[in-house]
C-alpha cells in the first residue's frame, strides 16, 4: 500500500510584484532551511551508517529520512507558492508492520531516500542563490543611491568604479558609473530573482517529485477502491436478500396462506373468513413496514429531496438509543449524491450497531463539512470492544468508504467509549444526482 500525494490546487494569477517579492522570500528562507537539512541529513546519514553493526543505526537512519520528508515538504510548498505553480504529485509508501521491521520498511522507502539527496545537493545551490540574491538586490540599490553615501568615503589614495576601468580618480565618472550600474541591477532583480526562483524549483521538481510513481500508486489505489466498491455492494446485496428473505418474505407466504384459507372459508362458512381478513391485512401492513425500512436504508427518499440532515434526523429518530445530532453543513448547498448516500450509510451502520452491540445509553453523531471533506463521528457510551476484524460490520462499512477513497477509524477500549471517525473527501466525487 502506498500513500498518494495528489497535485495541489495551483494559486491564481500573481502580478509581476508578488511574484517578485514572493521569489525573493523563497530566496532567503532558502539559507537557514538548507543548512537545517544538510545537517541533519549529513549528520543523520554518518551516523545511522556508521552505527548500524550495533541495530542502533537503523532508528537513526528512519529519523534523519523521516525529518528529511518532513523538510522536503517545506521546500514542495515553498516552491509552490513563489512560482504560482503546482509541483507533480509524489508519493510516500506507507509504513508497515511493528518494531525492526516498520523501521526497514520507513528504510526502504524510494521517495525518502531522494529527500534526503536533495538536502544535500541543494545545500551548495541554495546558498549561492541567496548571496547572489542579496547582491544583487541591495547591492544595486547600494550602488543606485551612491550619490547620497560617498561623501563618506576616504578621498586619499586610487579608488572606486571609475579608477578600477580608467586608471585615473574622476568623482563625477565615479559617481555616474555607479548609479548606472546600479540601475542596471535593480532593472534587471526580477528577472534575476525569477530566474534563482526558477532553477531552485526545478531542482525540487527533479528530486522532490515522482510523477510516474505516484501515478502508478494512484492507479493501484483506486484498483483497491473498485474492489472495496465490488465487495461492499456483494454485502450489500447478500444481506439485503437475507433480509428480505427473513422479514417480507416470510409474511407474504404467510399472507398468500391466509388468503388461501379465507378463499376456502368463503365457500362454507363465510363468517370464519373475517378473522382470517383481518390477520391477513396485518401481515401485509407489516410486510410493507419492513419493505420500507429496508428501502431507508438503501436510499431514503428524504435523503434524496431534502438532503443529509434533515434524513438523519429521521434515522436517529428511529434508534431505540437517544441520540444526539449535531450536523454542521453549509446552509443552502447539497454535497454531491454519493458524499451524502456514503455519509448517510456510515451514521445508520453505526447506530445499528450502537442498537445491536453496545448497550449504550447515549449516541453522539457530529457531521461536519469544510472545502475538502465531510467529517462523520460518532461516538456511544456503551462497553466498547469494536474493531475492524474481518467478518464484522465495521469491517464492510470501512469498504464502503473507501470506494469514494474515504478513511474510517475506531477507537473502542473495553468499557467504552466507542468512537468511530469516517472522513469522506470531497475532492474528485461528482455529483449523480
Amino acid at each position: 500500500m502506498t500513500e498518494y500525494v495528489p497535485v495541489p490546487v495551483a494559486a491564481g494569477p500573481m502580478t509581476a510584484a508578488q511574484r517578485f517579492w514572493r521569489g525573493y522570500g523563497y530566496l532567503l528562507g532558502g539559507l537557514p532551511l538548507c543548512i537545517v537539512a544538510f545537517v541533519i541529513a549529513v549528520a543523520g546519514f554518518a551516523a545511522g551508517v556508521g552505527t548500524l553493526v550495533v541495530w542502533l543505526g537503523l532508528p537513526i537512519l528512519a529519523g534523519t529520512l523521516r525529518a528529511s520528508r518532513g523538510l522536503a515538504g517545506v521546500e514542495r510548498r515553498g516552491a509552490e507558492w513563489a512560482t504560482g505553480r503546482a509541483l507533480p504529485p509524489h508519493h510516500y509508501r506507507a509504513a508497515r508492520g511493528r518494531g525492526i521491521g516498520r523501521l526497514f520498511s520507513m528504510i526502504a522507502d524510494p521517495q525518502s531516500w531522494r529527500d534526503l539527496l536533495h538536502a544535500v545537493v541543494a545545500f551548495p545551490l541554495r546558498l549561492a542563490m541567496f548571496i547572489i540574491a542579496v547582491v544583487w538586490t541591495v547591492g544595486g540599490l547600494g550602488s543606485l543611491l551612491y550619490v547620497t553615501w560617498e561623501w563618506a568615503l576616504p578621498r586619499e589614495g586610487n579608488g572606486g568604479l571609475f579608477w578600477l576601468i580608467f586608471g585615473y580618480q574622476f568623482r563625477l565618472g565615479d559617481i555616474a558609473l555607479n548609479t548606472a550600474l546600479g540601475a542596471l541591477m535593480v532593472a534587471t532583480a526580477p528577472l534575476v530573482v525569477r530566474g534563482l526562483v526558477a532553477t531552485r524549483a526545478g531542482l525540487a521538481r527533479g528530486l522532490l517529485t515522482n510523477q510516474t510513481a505516484a501515478l502508478r500508486a494512484r492507479a493501484a489505489q483506486l484498483e483497491s477502491s473498485r474492489r472495496a466498491a465490488v465487495q461492499a455492494e456483494a454485502q450489500t446485496l447478500r444481506r439485503l436478500e437475507r433480509d428480505i428473505h427473513d422479514g417480507p418474505q416470510q409474511r407474504l407466504v404467510r399472507l398468500n396462506m391466509d388468503l388461501e384459507a379465507v378463499a376456502r372459508r368463503l365457500d362454507d362458512s363465510p363468517e370464519k373468513a373475517g378473522p382470517l381478513v383481518a390477520e391477513a391485512l396485518e401481515q401485509s401492513r407489516e410486510a410493507l413496514d419492513e419493505l420500507r425500512a429496508l428501502s431507508r436504508g438503501i436510499a431514503p427518499p428524504i435523503l434524496a429531496d431534502r438532503g443529509l440532515g434533515p434524513a438523519l434526523a429521521a434515522a436517529a429518530a428511529r434508534c431505540p438509543v437517544e441520540v444526539s445530532l449535531d450536523v454542521a453543513l453549509p446552509p443552502g448547498q447539497r454535497l454531491a449524491a454519493a458524499v451524502e448516500n456514503t455519509a448517510y450509510f456510515v451514521v445508520t451502520e453505526a447506530l445499528t450497531n450502537v442498537a445491536k452491540h453496545a448497550h449504550a445509553a447515549l449516541c453522539t453523531v457530529v457531521v461536519t463539512a469544510d472545502a475538502d471533506r465531510v467529517l462523520v463521528q460518532v461516538r456511544d457510551d456503551g462497553r466498547g470492544g469494536a474493531h475492524l476484524g474481518k467478518g464484522h460490520g465495521l469491517a464492510g462499512l470501512a469498504d464502503r468508504l473507501a470506494t469514494v477513497e474515504g478513511v474510517l477509524d475506531v477507537v473502542s477500549p473495553p468499557g467504552g467509549p466507542t468512537v468511530l471517525t469516517a472522513e469522506i473527501p470531497l475532492r474528485g466525487v461528482g455529483d449523480d444526482r
